[in-house]
């Protein structure tokens, strides 16, 4: 009996790390074809594949980028899809059964936890019954001197920490207006983890990975180390319970005045410091496509203490390599 054919995956968003991080975990198959895609012919991830194996696709909120996307698995005839791009996952999500339908199945969360992961206003209503939560109320909707301060002020919706800042007293918390799109939050002062979770196709959490974030650049941790704490994977887990979470989700959590882990907010994609929870021994983007593909997965996968020190790396080839411009139309 000959081999089955291998595993076509279809990456986006291969200019950012965790699009990176992800081809680099599915590249040490065997199994796997791997096909890059990011909006930028520049983006460093295509360029860790075979020529042929690199697209240019539309930006997420383009229009047509669903049914550019779409066409573009039928055609290179994608078995998973991987998108590693906030706005693209509920745009994908809603088209599921489209996807579905050509072949291709997204490998990412339910849209319904997708939704409310990446509104944080929502997400802390949903989560505030079951696990410390800060304090959480709409600019608008909230009484500036209500508050203890300093407080956190951030977008109800966005990712990366962009727009995110300390505000020091009542009056520059009113002086903000009433933006009904922008969250006022209790500031925690203890120390920052991202957890990065695991859960199975049962919402069974298969792994949950804590994080310290020893060094942030853009909302990136480029210094960090795996931690072995009980308290913060068990929260982890009460998170991916409360969301309904199938997939990987990155869990963001911060020390209250307590000592207690409380949540942030959730990422339900890879993160980009996805590297150190591989090397660490829990391979989530493998794991993932397993799941995706409607293998059993492990009941757990241990993890190994591990820091990690992140840098640059170049790419190099010839001129004619670049993408051109013309393959995105």
């Amino acid at each position: 009996m000959s081999d089955p054919s291998p595993t076509r995956v279809l990456v986006t968003g291969a200019g950012g790390p965790a699009g990176i991080a992800v081809l680099r975990s599915l590249a040490r198959r065997d199994d796997v074809v791997l096909l890059a895609a990011d909006m930028d012919r520049y983006a460093s991830g295509l360029y860790l594949v075979e020529a042929g194996a690199r697209h240019l696709v539309r930006p997420g909120l383009d229009e047509e980028f669903v049914d550019h996307l779409v066409a573009l698995c039928e055609r290179e005839r994608v078995d998973v899809l991987f998108s590693t791009v906030d706005v693209e996952l509920p745009r994908l999500a809603a088209e599921r059964k489209r996807l579905d339908a050509v072949g291709t199945t997204l490998a990412a969360p339910s849209l319904e936890t997708l939704e409310v992961c990446l509104d944080k206003y929502a997400l802390a209503q949903r989560c505030a019954e079951v696990l410390p939560t800060p304090r959480t109320a709409l600019l608008g909707a909230t009484d500036a001197g209500s508050w203890d301060y300093p407080v956190i002020v951030k977008p109800r919706r966005g990712a990366g920490s962009r727009g995110v800042h300390l505000v020091e007293d009542a009056a520059a918390l009113r002086a903000l207006g009433s933006d009904e799109d922008t969250l006022v939050q209790a500031h925690l002062p203890g120390e920052e983890y991202s957890v990065d979770t695991l859960a199975d196709a049962d919402g069974h959490v298969v792994a949950a990975v804590p994080r310290s974030r020893l060094r942030v650049d853009s909302g990136v941790s480029v210094a960090g180390a795996t931690v072995a704490d009980p308290e913060l994977e068990e929260t982890a887990r009460r998170v991916a319970r409360a969301i309904g979470l199938v997939g990987v989700a990155n869990v963001q959590l911060r020390r209250d005045a307590e000592g207690r882990p409380a949540l942030l907010e959730v990422n339900p994609r890879f993160p980009g410091a996805m590297p150190l929870t591989v090397a660490a021994g829990v391979d989530m983007p493998s794991l993932a496509l397993d799941l995706a593909l409607g293998r059993p997965l492990p009941a757990a996968v241990p993890f190994r203490e591990l820091a990690v020190v992140r840098h640059l790396e170049d790419v190099f080839l010839a001129p004619s390599d670049v993408v051109a411009e013309e393959a995105a139309r």
